[in-house]
Formats: C-alpha cells, sequence, structure tokens
C-alpha cells in the first residue's frame, strides 16, 4: 500500500487512531488491548489495488481521545497532500471528532471517519465491511467530512450512533 508513486495527491491517506478496528484480546486477563493495526493486511485480504498510504496517528480506545488526540489528527489532515483521506476511528466519540474537523477548515478534502462494533481479529467483524465501504465512499463523495458505518455514508452534522441498537442513523 505505501508504493513508491510520488503522485501522493492521488493517494488515499489512510490515518489509523485505534478503535475497535484494532483491538486485540488478552486471553490471560481478558482485556482489550492495541499492539498494531490491522489495516495492512485488511487490505491486502481484500485485495485493495488503491494507491493508499497507512499512517498509525495513535492507538487508541476513542473514549480515552481527548481534545490533543483531535489536534493531531487535524494537523495530520491539513499537512497531507491527498485530497481524500480515510480515518480509523472508535464509534463512541466519531460524530465528536467528525464535528471537529468539520470546524477545521478543511474544506479542500474528503475526509470520510469509519469505525467497527466488533474487533476485526475476533473474525466476525463488521470492520472490513465499514472499511471497504469507507474506501469507495472516499472516492465518490464530494469535499467534506464524513461517517461511513453499516454501508451508509453519514455527513457529519446529520448523525449519531443509537446506543440501544448499536447502528449509526440520521439525526
Amino acid at each position: 500500500m505505501n508504493n513508491t508513486d510520488t503522485n501522493h495527491r492521488n493517494k488515499i491517506d489512510v490515518f489509523v487512531t485505534g478503535g475497535t478496528f484494532d483491538k486485540t484480546y488478552n486471553i490471560i486477563d481478558g482485556t482489550l488491548n492495541f499492539e498494531t493495526t490491522n489495516l495492512p493486511s485488511m487490505f491486502q485480504r481484500g485485495r485493495c489495488t488503491l494507491p493508499l498510504h497507512i499512517r498509525t496517528l495513535m492507538m487508541i480506545d476513542s473514549l480515552d481521545m481527548t481534545d490533543e488526540h483531535r489536534q493531531e489528527i487535524i494537523k495530520n489532515c491539513k499537512e497531507s497532500p491527498a485530497e481524500r483521506i480515510l480515518i480509523t476511528h472508535g464509534t463512541d466519540t466519531m460524530v465528536k471528532t467528525a464535528q471537529v474537523l468539520a470546524a477545521a477548515n478543511l474544506s479542500d478534502k474528503t475526509i470520510v471517519l469509519t469505525g467497527a462494533m466488533i474487533p476485526y481479529r475476533f473474525g466476525s467483524s463488521d470492520g472490513f465491511f465499514n472499511l471497504g465501504s469507507a474506501l469507495a465512499f472516499a472516492q465518490t463523495l464530494p469535499l467534506g467530512v464524513y461517517i461511513a458505518m453499516n454501508g451508509r455514508y453519514f455527513v457529519w452534522n446529520n448523525v449519531r450512533k443509537n446506543r440501544e441498537t448499536g447502528y449509526f442513523e440520521e439525526l
């Protein structure tokens, strides 16, 4: 995915922030933790041939995400030469991060956030489907900030996570 193509503007930057996508299960103490991102293997397994540039910004649960973490995401989006950016993110505060990104004057980019409700390494994760959908949306949606979950996309200011159903929905 990190090929040597010098035209980075035509690549899609993929920023990893952690979340359920990348959680692993510790069989000793029963906790969910982070080791390394699953994204390269997910793209390889999906036989993705798009020019991608994957960069891990952080590996945290979104409930632990601070304003400083969000500023780091904004900084990387602003500094990216890519017009299209995909961000993997925990679902609990994904909407808040989308709101912050929308307010950050990134009007020259299409930014799509996506996540998973079940860790990828569990084998029955929705993450693989959400990642593929988000990648397609990142290529086709106009400039702006979006959330892609459950095969749908949502504009940043018209979405919420329904904590009773576990699905994202329009307001």
